[in-house]
């Protein structure tokens, strides 16, 4: 469905172009095309019966449906819609179960009783401001949630939510990587890092990192501006 076929008709190639334009997740975006496609046909095969050839009957179905320059900008903005909300749920559930991982690090991992004496003064305002920073970001994901879904009504330019979340990842994350590489350096642990709770919340933290990463380049990708292609092109 993403190319057009020599020979196809109208609608297939109105289809395959309308496909070519959008960028979205993958489930939401093949439900629009296939429900765009599904509506054209039965308003080819009523003109049909109404005495239409098949082939004006597609191209009048078309015409009636609209072009794909006005038609793709309400199927994109429900694209990027549908991204926010997927990278503004991960936020909501992944940054506060990354707290509580890491909190159980620092809290069993360090069974030295004069280990806290040997942290620098800066260390517990540094881990503070890191747990404040994450929990700021799981509240902005539930607001995106919220703001993007009953919401909606009220906003009036939802995509720049959708934009907004994949620019706080990108600025977040290498801040909160930065921070918790500090905090380890004012540890002063040698064994720190061959612990095996801290070996498994490391692998949660970068999964979980990846996905957050892979989310907000998503959007920022979905929500940017994306030219009509022009008809013939594959």
């Amino acid at each position: 469905m993403e190319v057009g076929v020599a020979g196809a008709g109208v609608i297939d190639d109105y289809v395959a172009r309308l496909s070519r334009t959008l960028s979205g997740p993958r489930g939401p975006k093949l439900d629009m095309v296939t429900e765009a496609r599904d509506s054209l046909l039965d308003t080819a095969e009523a003109l049909e019966l109404d005495g239409l050839g098949r082939a004006e009957a597609e191209r009048v179905a078309v015409e009636e449906f609209g072009p794909v320059e006005e038609i793709a900008p309400g199927y994109q903005e429900g694209l990027s819609i549908s991204a926010g909300r997927r990278l503004a749920a991960l936020l909501f559930i992944s940054v506060p179960l990354t707290i509580m991982a890491w909190s159980l690090v620092w809290r069993f991992s360090a069974q030295d009783p004069i280990a806290y004496e040997r942290w620098p003064a800066w260390f517990m305002p540094v881990s503070r401001g890191l747990d404040y920073l994450q929990l700021a970001v799981a509240l902005l994901g539930g607001a995106g949630l919220f703001a993007l879904g009953r919401g909606l009504r009220r906003i009036r330019r939802p995509r720049l939510v959708t934009r907004s979340l994949g620019v706080l990842v990108l600025i977040v994350l290498p801040l909160t990587g930065a921070l918790g590489l500090l905090l380890t350096y004012g540890a002063q642990r040698d064994d720190f890092f061959d612990h095996p709770l801290n070996l498994g919340v490391e692998t949660l933290s970068l999964g979980l990192s990846l996905l957050q990463l892979y989310g907000a380049t998503r959007c920022l990708m979905i929500t940017r501006r994306r030219r009509v292609p022009a008809l013939g092109r594959s």
